[in-house]
């Protein structure tokens, strides 16, 4: 056989093997643009025949055209008509129910217009005309506090979740379609990230306990004790929704789906300056920050804490906890005792601190000066008696 017969073969496999290829209604394939006429953009989908989108379908907010020949795309298969393949991004101009029944069955997104908040969710318009409702559950990923302020009057991709009685009663999900999309920038983000990572994100929620933060379409989770180097009461005081950090990766578990991250550990660690500032006997001035049963923490620096224990405090009077004798926030003279680096710990005592030891060596001192004194005295004089036979025996002689 020639090569001509050869390469006309190969030719004719491939032409077969596209032939053969059939998609169903709603089926999502990524195709690429290979040609712009008017309003329609023309798409290689590796089938026989061309596939067509209509070119309103990629027009910015100023109504221009974004559509790039070469660029890949993802679009849902409608129908066949004409010899041709019709593609959507989404069923954006709902024009009758009949439609929304083949989106509802092919799970093909529409867009609404998010019109009305009325009893457990909102009143979608679909098309211009089409009345549907989504619940408050299915409009995003996370809860929002004031739903109405969110959501009203906002253009929304929506998946018909059920359509009944012949289009009289739909519902509509928007958390579905955040939810597909989810899982595609999850599934890249495996690919990407990593433990001791640093990226941007963007917090999304503040709680008690700590913030959520975007880092690409999923949320990891910062606790409250790595949002600082200092103790944090209110998140609030120091960042807000919305606000761009950057975080260090310090746990992925894809699993469990959760992932947690560190501001902490994108700041300068205080100790690295305050170190060659604490030297044993030093003595120095603090805010009592915390009261614990066993002690209080005094904070020496934003970031550096010392414990004063508990058996310290009192001035030799044996208490049952330190707020007998500290409140929160009150000014202490300390003595640094002792400090270690590798585990960031420093021991504090009250700079008027007497150890038990010490106490006990200034009794023994104090016992010898008074032996020594007494030592060094002249003799006494003697009593009343002695006194008047001495001047008695002076007269005899």
């Amino acid at each position: 056989m020639s090569q001509d017969s050869d390469s006309f073969a190969a030719l004719f496999q491939e032409s077969e093997s596209k032939s053969i290829r059939r998609l169903t209604p709603g089926q999502k394939i990524t195709a690429t643009i290979v040609g712009i006429s008017g309003e329609s953009v023309f798409l290689d989908t590796g089938g026989k025949s061309e596939g067509v989108l209509d070119g309103s379908e990629l027009l910015d907010e100023n109504k221009e055209s974004t559509a790039v020949v070469g660029e890949k795309i993802d679009v849902y298969f409608l129908k066949a008509a004409r010899g041709e393949q019709l593609f959507t991004t989404t069923l954006s101009s709902v024009k009758n129910a009949e439609h929304l029944e083949e989106a509802w069955r092919s799970a093909i997104p529409v867009e609404g217009l998010v019109k009305e908040e009325i009893k457990g969710g909102f009143e979608i318009t679909l098309g211009g005309s089409i009345r549907a409702f989504c619940p408050y559950s299915q409009m995003g990923l996370r809860r929002v506090e004031d739903a109405g302020a969110e959501y009203l009057g906002q253009h929304l991709t929506f998946l018909v979740t059920k359509f009944e009685e012949n289009g009289r009663n739909i519902v509509v999900s928007a958390r579905a379609i955040l939810e597909a999309e989810r899982e595609e920038k999850r599934a890249a983000l495996q690919e990407t990230l990593e433990e001791g990572q640093t990226i941007t994100g963007v917090i999304t929620s503040i709680r008690d306990f700590g913030a959520f933060v975007d880092i690409g379409g999923v949320d990891g989770l910062v606790p409250i004790s790595e949002i600082g180097w200092s103790r944090i009461e209110n998140i609030n005081d120091y960042y807000s929704v919305g606000q761009n950090i950057s975080v260090v990766i310090k746990k992925l578990d894809w699993d469990a789906d959760r992932i947690s991250l560190s501001i902490k550990e994108t700041l300068e660690d205080p100790w690295d300056a305050a170190a060659s500032k604490l030297n044993v006997g030093g003595i120095l001035t603090g805010t009592v920050a915390r009261l614990a049963p066993f002690g209080a923490f005094v904070t020496l620096e934003p970031g550096v804490d010392g414990l004063v224990h508990i058996s310290k405090l009192g001035k030799g009077r044996r208490i049952h906890h330190p707020r007998e004798v500290l409140e929160e926030g009150q000014e202490i003279e300390v003595a640094v005792e002792s400090v270690d680096t590798t585990e960031k710990r420093i021991s504090l005592a009250p700079s008027d601190y007497v150890s038990p030891e010490e106490d006990q060596n200034k009794e023994q001192d104090l016992l010898k000066s008074f032996k020594k004194s007494k030592k060094e005295q002249p003799a006494t004089l003697g009593t009343l008696g002695d006194l008047l036979q001495a001047k008695l025996n002076e007269k005899s002689k």
